[in-house]
């Protein structure tokens, strides 16, 4: 079995024959399209939002498995001891989003989020139950609301064998780290499909000028779910003559898309709520319909320590200190540009894979569509 985390790709890369896979390494943004009128943070990627971390455990095997976990940390160090305010937005209900309930009624995450394929959710589960129970002073922990999203990767993985293990979730947990995210075919993204091109990882960012606050907003998107493709407005997938109802092959729009924004703006559960629903802006100006198949979510946390909810306290009460209503439009607008952005790496950094009883998935073909968006401008 192949299996992948970050730290060690390059060392994997020279041991396996799916190099391909990560062949390309480009974002949108690299090829001179730039998305939006907000700047991306230094790396372009939900870690510019500082403390939060990535990590992947990209699984590979014979010609029937194409899974993995993307594990995202909002922050290193004892998430249960020192929750993080967030919220989550339904666009379409048709997934298994395990603890959404609990982080609505409550308004905060005790958790890594994790995100895996959808019959792995209740194994990605245990796994965080067993992460939390980790920390010494969680010794007397008796109730874990763990979060896990998902989408459906059966047609290129062998869905039914449920081969991510709780080993799998904890070391895509222990190999997190900030910088720069690994984009395309790998962690969660490994069998997923888009538009139907291949999908999986995607990520970006967004800074807000030093005079709207300088808060930074970072997007993790697990593509699989389909439309009718539009990138910077240019209506690719009808160029390309591959979209939703285009032909039998392209006649299911169907499969999901987990959204993750983190921001360090310091919010409480109501703004995050908000913000994460402008994510959905950004979904729809991909061309994703959010199909009745398709589950759509968007989880949303504030990374910022003064607005942090404790375990424990002496007090009753938390004073807290958070931005208000009138200072939200700048990070609609970023967590909008920065989702649109984050699907379109995931299209422009996966590759063509084949997978369970021979099922093939092409990439995008990236060049032919930068000379459709060149010619747009011209």
């Amino acid at each position: 079995m192949i299996i992948m985390k970050r730290f060690f790709l390059s060392l994997c890369l020279c041991l396996i024959p799916f190099v391909t896979l990560w062949g390309q390494q480009k974002n949108i943004r690299d090829y001179g399209i730039e998305i939006g009128v907000l700047q991306p943070g230094p790396t372009n990627a939900i870690t510019d939002v500082a403390g939060v971390k990535v990590g992947h455990l990209t699984l590979i095997e014979g010609d029937s498995i194409r899974t993995g976990v993307t594990a995202i940390l909002p922050h290193p160090g004892n998430i249960f001891q020192q929750k993080v305010p967030g919220a989550v937005y339904v666009g379409n209900g048709f997934g298994k989003l395990a603890g959404s309930t609990q982080v609505e009624e409550l308004g905060t995450i005790e958790t890594p989020i994790i995100l895996t394929n959808t019959l792995s959710v209740p194994t990605a589960a245990d796994a965080l139950i067993d992460a939390t129970f980790s920390f010494p002073e969680n010794s007397d922990v008796r109730s874990v609301n763990p979060v896990v999203g998902e989408t459906n990767d059966g047609y290129l993985n062998d869905i039914r064998g449920r081969h991510v293990s709780k080993k799998n979730v904890l070391d895509a947990i222990e190999y997190a780290s900030g910088g720069p995210v690994e984009q395309g075919s790998v962690g969660a993204g490994t069998g997923t499909i888009a538009f139907g091109f291949k999908g999986g990882i995607g990520t970006s960012s967004r800074k807000l000028p030093e005079n709207l606050g300088g808060y930074t907003v970072g997007i993790l998107v697990q593509t699989n779910f389909g439309g009718v493709l539009h990138i910077a407005g240019v209506p690719v997938g009808k160029k390309l003559g591959k979209y939703y109802l285009s032909d039998e092959l392209n006649d299911s729009p169907d499969g999901s898309c987990m959204i993750v924004v983190a921001t360090d703006a310091p919010l409480q559960a109501r703004n995050l709520k908000r913000l994460a629903k402008r994510a959905m802006l950004g979904l729809a100006k991909t061309g994703g319909i959010a199909s009745n198949g398709s589950g759509d979510y968007v989880i949303a946390f504030s990374t910022a320590e003064s607005v942090r909810v404790p375990y424990q306290a002496n007090s009753p009460t938390q004073k807290v200190e958070i931005l208000r209503n009138s200072a939200m439009s700048p990070l609609f607008m970023a967590v909008n540009e920065a989702t649109e952005e984050a699907i379109i790496n995931s299209l422009f950094h996966a590759e063509t894979m084949t997978g369970r009883d021979g099922h093939t998935v092409d990439a995008l073909p990236v060049h032919k569509v930068i000379d459709m968006l060149e010619s747009s401008e011209r």
